[in-house]
């Protein structure tokens, strides 16, 4: 950052860096505060990652950190201190990783404070619709496995289920932003309804190759 250049840092994790740093504080007798962390613990994390800069004569840093959370709770007190003091979370369930859903990525809880003012508009376009299919194949999906359903459910369903295997990715291997917003734009706008799911992907690199 320092040479002008665009720099990274992954802190991983805070969870365990919070444990640690709560094992040394009560060895030293120091007093407890919520969970027998320290009472400085929100500080010591704040001014690790208030580190990251933009700085005006040129070069950043970004500030990447990692938080465990137990039993898929974000509520828990390390989480909730590091939330409260970065742009956003991407938020990673253990039941979608299972499922073979890669990056397991939970798209209600994952949020960003920076929102679209960061986005192409295109992007945030096609995004408001799939956090929109994304909800309605959840809630669809849910309601057709205690039985019932109708022509409507189905539609919702699949077109989720493309949605899903649109987003999933192999290790290493990354979408244009391109690619990524004709795809999005075309499950949102209904244009792929007749494509089975699992034939999403090979659909789509023929389409993107043929534009």
């Amino acid at each position: 950052m320092r040479r002008g250049l665009d720099a990274v840092v992954v802190y991983d994790d805070l969870t365990q860096h919070a444990i640690a740093y709560r094992q040394m504080a009560l060895l030293l007798r120091r007093p407890p505060g919520r969970e027998a962390y320290p009472g400085d613990i929100f500080y010591v994390h704040s001014r690790l990652l208030e580190r990251a800069a933009q700085l005006a004569s040129g070069g950043s840093l970004t500030a990447l950190p990692i938080v465990q959370t137990f039993g898929g709770d974000l509520t828990g007190y390390i989480s909730t201190n590091i939330i409260s003091i970065t742009d956003g979370q991407i938020f990673l369930v253990e039941t979608l990783f299972n499922s073979g859903i890669k990056p397991a990525i939970d798209l209600n809880l994952s949020v960003s404070r920076v929102g679209s003012s960061a986005q192409f508009k295109s992007m945030d376009f096609v995004a408001r619709r799939v956090k929109l299919i994304a909800n309605m194949h959840r809630m669809y999906a849910s309601m057709s496995k205690v039985g019932g359903g109708d022509f409507d459910f189905a539609v919702h369903v699949a077109r989720g289920e493309r949605l899903i295997e649109f987003l999933k990715q192999d290790v290493y291997v990354t979408y244009s932003l391109y690619k990524q917003i004709l795809g999005l734009y075309a499950i949102s706008m209904r244009e792929m309804d007749r494509i089975l799911p699992r034939y999403m992907n090979c659909f789509l690199e023929f389409l993107a190759l043929r534009l």
